[in-house]
Parts: structure tokens; sequence; C-alpha cells
């Protein structure tokens, strides 16, 4: 059944109403402040509008003899008007009249709250400490929180540490075992007197010691020197071990006595029918250092850049095709004189293909060796890669290989003479030599 407690003009008159009717039903003191907000919140606009509003009260029992619920309602004294329902402590059902309907679930037993005689200001009093203990409850809570999260965070910080120092000591390991592999795939260096060499060797990616770029050199038994850089297909480790194959095959031939020009061709009738997927493009050098005299085989490589001790510079373009390449093998031998001062850059594309140019990358290297050519010469190399990588479009496995002669000490008038007509016959001599290979 439901009963109506009166119109109401003033919040405060609703305020007493609505907190008399939760102390005669003994609602906890919470649901109780919440009532007492929600319908006082609920009526603002009317009573500023200087209206008034209906209070209504039931309660529902339950057939299983369980306590029920209290049914509160408040609703515009006239038609087509409509109660607030915005931001209420306690949500309401709201009517197609406008009314809005609260339903509280009664309790079974009182729980310490006032009782039905207690005053307006009694109950006010027991909300306001029940909301002081509700916040000091919560600030106990937050301050658990807190120290919960602080306690979290060093446990992180704490485990982020030691992840840091377990990546630094694995980082330092890799860079050990890179290292490690790297000289144990580099030829052990070559001290002749009368010959300087320095490499530059950088993979396209950190995450890999090496790539397909890779060089040899050794000395024959007739005083010459032999050179060998590999440029094999792909990256990584795979494209090394294609490397390792053909250098390693070169050296062999080489060393069996079989000439220049026919290695490349020889190379690759000999690991055909090892691994038939491998392609590689070869550059093959040999320095004659008592004759003075550069030879070169080419099976697909980018060219030799010989820049001489006056500043003058030129690629020696040796036309061939590589291992795995059809009708693979140089097709000439080049001989070219060389002399105290002359340095010789072989490398691999990576180094004048960053930008995806090839003649302009060939054009910035003459600029770069011409530039460096009086360096150190370990330094040289190095130095020519960090400015042909001023800009990388097309980042790629690197090799630079400087080899120079170094100036001879400064001679008399008749010594200087003296060679010159050498190096002259010389010349002539390598003419009709070429002249016979072609």
């Amino acid at each position: 059944m439901t009963s109506e407690t009166g119109r109401h003009r003033a919040p405060d008159r609703l305020r007493r109403a609505v907190r008399r009717l939760a102390l005669d039903h003994r609602l906890p003191v919470e649901t109780r402040a919440r009532l007492v907000l929600s319908v006082t919140a609920s009526a603002r606009g009317e009573f500023a509008a200087r209206r008034c509003v209906r209070l209504s009260s039931s309660v529902e029992r339950e057939a299983d003899d369980r306590p029920g619920l209290l049914v509160v309602g408040c609703r515009p004294a006239g038609t087509g008007r409509r109660l607030n329902t915005e931001d209420l402590p306690l949500p309401a059902e709201e009517g197609s009249d406008g009314a809005l309907t609260w339903r509280i679930p009664l309790p079974r037993t009182p729980d310490g709250t006032a009782d039905a005689d207690s005053s307006d200001g009694e109950a006010v009093e027991e909300e306001l400490l029940a909301v002081l203990g509700r916040m000091d409850t919560l600030a106990a809570a937050r301050r658990d929180l807190e120290y919960e999260l602080a306690e979290t965070n060093r446990g992180v910080l704490a485990l982020y540490v030691q992840l840091e120092e377990r990546d630094e000591r694995l980082r330092t390991a890799h860079g050990q075992i890179l290292r490690e592999l790297e000289d144990a795939l580099r030829p052990p260096p070559l001290e002749l007197p009368g010959l300087e060499l320095a490499v530059h060797y950088e993979p396209a990616g950190t995450d890999a010691p090496t790539g397909g770029d890779l060089y040899d050199w050794f000395a024959l038994p007739d005083g010459s020197v032999h050179i060998t850089v590999v440029d094999a297909l792909g990256h990584g480790v795979t494209s090394t071990r294609s490397a390792l194959t053909v250098t390693h095959a070169v050296r062999t031939l080489a060393l069996e006595g079989h000439p220049l020009e026919s290695i490349v061709a020889r190379t690759d009738e000999v690991l055909l029918p090892l691994d038939r997927n491998l392609m590689a493009t070869v550059l093959l050098a040999r320095i004659h250092l008592r004759a003075g005299v550069l030879e070169l085989a080419n099976g697909s490589h980018p060219p030799a850049l010989l820049v001489r001790g006056d500043g003058t510079a030129e690629y020696l373009e040796v036309p061939g095709r590589g291992i795995g390449f059809p009708l693979p093998g140089s097709e000439r031998l080049l001989r070219v004189p060389v002399a105290p001062g002359d340095l010789v850059m072989l490398y691999t594309d990576g180094l004048t293909e960053s930008r995806r140019d090839p003649r302009e990358g060939e054009i910035r290297l003459m600029e770069s060796v011409r530039k460096h050519a009086r360096r150190p010469l370990e330094e040289l190399p190095g130095a020519v890669a960090e400015d042909m990588h001023t800009v990388v479009l097309h980042p790629d496995d690197t090799l630079a290989l400087a080899v120079r002669i170094p100036p001879a000490e400064p001679v008399g008038p008749a010594a200087a003479a003296e060679g010159t007509i050498g190096r002259e016959a010389a010349a002539i001599a390598l003419r009709g030599t070429s002249g016979a290979h072609r």
C-alpha cells in the first residue's frame, strides 16, 4: 500500500521527511544518506521554480517472508514536468509521468543505526560520522595501495636493472663472439716490403657479423701478391658461407698455378656440382712488385680504382661474368703498370650503390679516395666508407680494400732517370702483352 507523506515546497522539509522515512524503516546509514541526497537533488529544479513535489512511500513484501522493499516515490505536483535524474547518489527509476521511484531492500535486522526515535540532528550527525568513517577507510586503503605500488615499482626497477645487467653481459658476450668470428674469417695480416694493405668491412645489419662480402690475400711462390674480393648473393651467415667457398676455391686454384684469367671460370666449374644456387661476383688482383705490374681478372664485379701518385685516377674495367652466371669467367686479363705512390681501391657495390645510383657512386668514390690518398693507409678505407655512407638509401654489406705501393725514398737525378726509362720500357712491354691477351 502506497502512502503519501505530503507536498513539499522547500528542500529542508523534504530532506527531513525522507530522513524520517528512512529512520522508520531502519535503513543502513549510508543508504539513508544516499536516499536523502538523491530525493532532494531530484527536486532541486522544482524548488528553484517555486513549485512543490509530492513524496510517497510503500513497502513491497516478499512471498517467502523476506523483509521486502521500501519503495520511495517523488513526483512533480503538476503535469508535463520532469525531475532531475543526473548525478544522483542512488539511481532511480523514471516513470512516464515524470515521477522517480527508488526501490530499496529493507534490512532483516537493525545494524546499529539510529532508531526511529532519533532526532533529525542526531541522524545527520550519524550520517556525517559514517561519511567521515568511509573517507578514513578509503584514505587508509589508498595509503596501502600507494605503499604496495611503491613496493611493486621498486621490485620492477630492481628487475629492470637485473635485466639490463644481463642484457649487457649478453651483448658483451655476443660482441666477443662476433669479433672472434670476424677474426676467423679474415686472412692473416700480410706484411711485405714495398706493399701496404688495409681493409674496412661493414655488414648491412648489426645483428649479423658478416655477410656475403669477403676478401682474401696471400703471397705466391713467385713473390707476387694475390688478392680476391667476393660478393656473394644474399646477406648474413648463409651468404658468408658462399663467399668462403669461393675464396677457398680461388686460393686453391691460384696456388696450383692456374692462369689468373682462367680462375673465375674454373672456380664456377669446380663449385657448380656442390651448390647450384651459389651466385657471386669476383674480382681477382695480382701485384708483381718487382715488375711493377698489376693484373686484374673480373667476374661481374665493380671495377678497381687506380689513383696514381700524381693524383690522376681511372677505373680499371675488365669485362666478365661471375660465379653462377651464364658463361662465367673473365673475358680477358688486364695488365697495368704501377709505381711507388700508386693506390688501388678494391671494393664491393655496397660502397658505391648506397644511394641506388652506381654512376654517381663511382664519381663520389673517386673524389673521396683522392681526398684521403695521403692518409695513413690503415685509416683510408674507413674514411672513404664514411664519406660514401653519408646518405644510405639502400643498405648493403660494404667492403673497401686499399693497396698502396709506398713512395720510394728520394734518389739522385741519375737514378731517377734510370727509373723513368725502366717504367717506360715496362709500359711498352705491357701494351704488347695486353694486345696478345685480347
